[in-house]
Parts: structure tokens; C-alpha cells; sequence
């Protein structure tokens, strides 16, 4: 099975978990992508939030019907891809730039849900770790989050600069914790096994990491 048929095959199993009447979260990235077929095709009557603009016009242009967490604040399920996956379910995303967003989607969804191939799952995390920035005072951050490489690319839709964090790190807990009490970073890509419910990979696997509260 290519990487392709892997991406395909877990978006296939995901997009099985959207029901009518269900609010859902769309992550940003290649593998969300054929999620977006797959529901297209299936077309549940459920509503959408769309973590980037990238998502938006490639979900409209799909027929699938939009809404936003101002409009409704929770949604029952977020679906996303990945960059990395340790076995004990920690993350790295956002080389796609949404990480601030993807974070914010998951943190409002009753359950997340991470569709990969099996070359997103590694023994541990490595850098380079995505972080978006304040642009005010950047070189300041800069300096304080060094080793760290500005991206050429545009800002993000919230005007935040995308960046990585290239130093070396053993505990993903620590550093993100280093990296949340960082003024200046605005989000990081190192996602926690809380936050994560289901992890999708290929047509078979799944990482069931620790759930949040009584989510079941």
C-alpha cells in the first residue's frame, strides 16, 4: 500500500465517524484533503470548521456547508492530520502554518481525531517544531527561542509570523511547556496526548493516547 493509499484509507475511516446533524472540525494539509473527498462523497448533513483558508475553499468547493466556532463554539468532532506521531501519542503539526488555529478547533471538539501514513509515526519527536510568532518585537522572541528559523512564507490569516524551533529536545512536555511560557509565540505544534482521542493510521493502526475527562 503507497503512502497515498494510507492517507486515503485512514481519511476513509474517519470520514465513517461524521454523522447528520454533527459539527466538525477540518484540519489543513494533504491528508485532510481526501478526508474532504470522502466526505464529499458521502455528504452527511453535518456543518464544518474550516481551520484554514485553504480548507474553506477546497471544503466549499466540495459542496460541504460552513460555519464557524463563533457561530458554534464546540464541535462534536475535529478531524486533522499530522506531522509526527510518538507511540505514546504526542504530536508535531503545523508545517502547513494552521497550527494555531488546528489547536483551537481541537480544544473546542468533544473528540480529536488524527488521520496519518505510517511514516508520521516515529520512535520520538524531532525538531523542527513549528511556532507561530507575534510579529512585534520578533527579533526579541527570536533571540529567546533560538536555534529557530523564520519560514518564507506569508503571514498567517491572524498575522502571526511561522517559524521552527530547530533545537534538540528528549521530553515534548517540557518543551512545550518552555514554549507556552515564551512572550512572543503566539502557538506551538507539539500537541499532547490529552488533547487527542483517536489516532487513525493507514487502513489498520490506531494510538489511542489518554482521553480528556470523561470523553468516551
Amino acid at each position: 500500500m503507497t503512502r497515498e493509499d494510507q492517507q486515503r484509507a485512514a481519511a476513509r475511516r474517519a470520514a465513517a465517524l461524521v454523522d447528520d446533524g454533527m459539527r466538525v472540525g477540518l484540519g489543513t494539509g494533504s491528508t485532510v484533503g481526501f478526508l474532504l473527498d470522502e466526505l464529499a462523497e458521502r455528504h452527511p448533513e453535518a456543518r464544518y470548521v474550516a481551520t484554514s483558508p485553504r480548507t474553506e475553499v477546497e471544503a466549499r468547493r466540495r459542496g460541504l456547508l460552513l460555519t464557524t466556532l463563533d457561530e458554534c463554539p464546540t464541535v462534536d468532532l475535529a478531524i486533522d492530520g499530522a506531522d509526527q506521531v510518538s507511540p505514546d501519542g504526542w504530536l508535531v503539526k503545523g508545517k502547513g502554518g494552521a497550527l494555531t488555529r488546528e489547536k483551537i478547533v481541537a480544544r473546542a471538539a468533544a473528540r480529536f481525531v488524527i488521520i496519518v501514513d505510517e511514516t508520521k509515526v516515529v520512535d520520538a519527536l524531532s525538531a523542527p517544531v513549528p511556532v507561530e510568532l507575534l510579529a512585534f518585537g520578533l527579533g526579541a522572541t527570536l533571540s529567546r527561542l533560538a536555534p529557530v528559523q523564520v519560514r518564507d512564507a506569508a503571514r498567517t490569516p491572524d498575522n502571526g509570523v511561522l517559524a521552527d524551533y530547530l533545537g534538540a529536545f528528549t521530553s515534548p512536555s517540557a518543551l512545550a511547556h518552555w514554549l507556552d511560557t515564551c512572550v512572543g509565540v503566539i502557538e506551538h505544534g507539539l500537541f499532547a496526548p490529552t488533547l487527542v482521542t483517536t489516532i487513525l493510521v493507514g487502513a489498520n493502526d490506531e494510538i489511542h493516547p489518554p482521553l480528556i475527562g470523561d470523553v468516551v
